[in-house]
């Protein structure tokens, strides 16, 4: 295949993440609304370009008192920092379909170069003749690296969340 723009089905993607709880269980969540902007030849991303933003307002940890409180000033501050973005600025290959994707991340204000491990799944026609490619993301990142640095001491030691944030997406992408 070319390079050609890939605009994102947001029925058959995600952006998921975890956490650890009180660091003996992970909770995990999603962000439900989220767009891109992808210029990419699938079988080859070497000489892609990946834009992502995410609305924050749109976490969800199946508890919305939790969502409440990560969507305020203790965490994300939403209201000030609506969107979380990515933006590609090198990618690497490793193995046949795997790509290290280097780009600048910003979290509640405050952007770092962080790098994914993305995956080609593959590519085919749907039953309406749209062309679709697959592709899925895997990372760490430290929250506190964001200035996400909410935290309480547990009494039997420890803190009541940890500071790395695993992330997983998952994309199906639709030839534009």
């Amino acid at each position: 295949m070319s390079k050609t723009n890939w605009a994102i089905d947001p029925t058959h993607s995600s952006i998921d993440f975890s956490v650890k709880h009180m660091m003996i269980a992970n909770v995990k969540g999603s962000f439900h609304k989220f767009e891109a902007t992808v210029e990419a030849d699938p079988q080859d991303l070497t000489t892609a370009s990946i834009e992502f933003k995410v609305d924050v307002s749109s976490i969800d940890t199946r508890n919305a008192d939790r969502d409440a409180h990560l969507r305020s000033p203790d965490f994300f501050d939403a209201e000030k920092y609506p969107s979380i973005t990515f933006k590609s600025t090198g990618i690497a290959a490793k193995d046949d379909g795997e790509y290290d994707v280097t780009g600048d991340l910003t979290i509640h204000g405050v952007t770092r170069p962080e790098t994914f491990l993305v995956t080609f799944e593959g590519a085919g026609k749907d039953p309406w003749g749209n062309e679709k490619a697959g592709f899925s993301g895997k990372g760490k990142i430290k929250r506190s690296d964001y200035g996400l640095t909410y935290n309480a001491v547990l009494e039997a030691g420890g803190v009541l969340i940890g500071d790395d944030i695993k992330i997983s997406i998952d994309i199906e992408g639709v030839k534009a």
